[in-house]
């Protein structure tokens, strides 16, 4: 049987993926995206994103998808809070809805706003990539999950931390970053659970003392999504037995001892499952020399701590500048690759230098307070 051969294939239908093959698409450039989902409704795609003026909403601005966008935001979503582990209220900065320059949307919403401005067929679902080479001729060659296997001239990886085309362009990995999360959510909050719904109030949380803390924020269902966060070592995670929510519950307490009631109700009272989240990231300045018919993009190139909010909007400005790149230089894939590259590591580095200093501030000895001092400065 021969093999399915694909001009531009992208691997992973996540916000950068599909940023990607909507702008091509708006330019007459079709591609093939492979995911690992069996369709757009297999699992849910979490909380809420902050779409920066620069870099996210520019990208939404090159796919045609701005003013749609808009219509997605979370009113009232840029509200913050910071308050300590007694819920002392140290910062309070209510949304008028007046900037726009961070609106806050549901990445659920976001993805499902990508998806339907593609044609029908662009994404091959329950097509997961397992392996990766680079044949003799110059093109790739993917292997699939169910056995499969197709060929591309131009193989993009957009698949997130553990990508399976990383390895045809750097050896690196990401490593553990020394924070871990528990993720879990308050549902119909305002109804069910008004105190945990007031002391979030109608944004973002970040409650933070004693390196470690409550980071959560208001969904435009009306539920809170929670973020119950530690520094520590990764065997505290490994020891935690997810599949017994009233134990896992319960351990994950005990890092919180003395802490208001207000705020410990964000894991007591969390509705369903609870899911782990260890921090990982690559190398600060993670880059590769020119491979020729490969690149990386988002998390596939630079994972990095979500504390500065960079991740989805790197993803979806890398994107962009990529599709941009392959339009302006039809016929030259490599001059396109290397311009997005050479414009897209040293942009990726800062915002990552940025995402591990928030790492730093949010869970140091004496937080919040380099949390409010970075506020301040701005």
């Amino acid at each position: 049987m021969s093999t399915t051969h694909h001009p531009i294939a992208i691997i992973g239908a996540g916000l950068g993926g599909l940023t990607l093959a909507r702008v091509l698409h708006l330019n007459g450039i079709e591609a093939a995206v492979f995911d690992l989902d069996t369709d757009r409704n297999a699992r849910t795609q979490g909380g809420m994103l902050d779409m920066h003026e620069e870099s996210g909403q520019a990208a939404l601005h090159t796919a045609g998808l701005h003013e749609d966008f808009l219509k997605l935001v979370l009113p009232g979503g840029e509200a913050m809070r910071i308050l300590d582990k007694h819920a002392t209220v140290r910062m309070d900065e209510s949304d008028e809805g007046s900037s726009g320059t961070r609106p806050e949307v549901d990445r659920g919403q976001l993805r499902d706003l990508l998806l339907d401005a593609l044609p029908a067929g662009t994404v091959r679902w329950g097509s997961k990539a397992t392996a990766t080479t680079t044949l003799d001729d110059g093109c790739h060659h993917v292997t699939l999950a169910d056995s499969s296997t197709f060929t591309t001239d131009l193989l993009i990886g957009a698949d997130g931390a553990w990508s399976k085309v990383r390895h045809l362009l750097s050896d690196a990995t990401p490593a553990y970053m020394g924070v871990s999360a528990v993720e879990g959510d308050l549902l119909d909050a305002d109804d069910r659970h008004p105190e945990a719904s007031q002391v979030v109030g109608g944004g973002m949380l970040f409650a933070l003392s004693d390196a470690r803390g409550f980071l959560a924020h208001r969904e435009s269902d009306g539920c809170l999504h929670v973020y119950t966060t530690v520094k520590t070592d990764p065997s505290w995670l490994e020891s935690i037995d997810f599949t017994d929510t009233a134990a896992a519950k319960k351990t994950v307490l005990e890092q919180f001892t003395g802490w208001h009631p207000s705020l410990t109700s964000l894991i007591a009272d969390a509705d369903g499952p609870l899911v782990p989240r260890p921090i990982f990231a690559l190398p600060i300045g993670h880059r590769w020399d020119r491979v020729p018919g490969v690149t990386l993009l988002g998390d596939a190139a630079h994972v990095m701590s979500p504390f500065a909010g960079e991740g989805a909007n790197n993803a979806m400005q890398d994107a962009a500048e990529l599709a941009q790149a392959l339009v302006t230089h039809p016929g030259d894939v490599e001059k396109a690759l290397a311009i997005y590259e050479e414009a897209m590591f040293p942009r990726a580095q800062h915002a990552a230098t940025d995402s591990a200093t928030s790492l730093k501030v949010c869970f140091a000895d004496d937080a919040p307070t380099g949390l409010l001092a970075q506020f301040a400065a701005h």
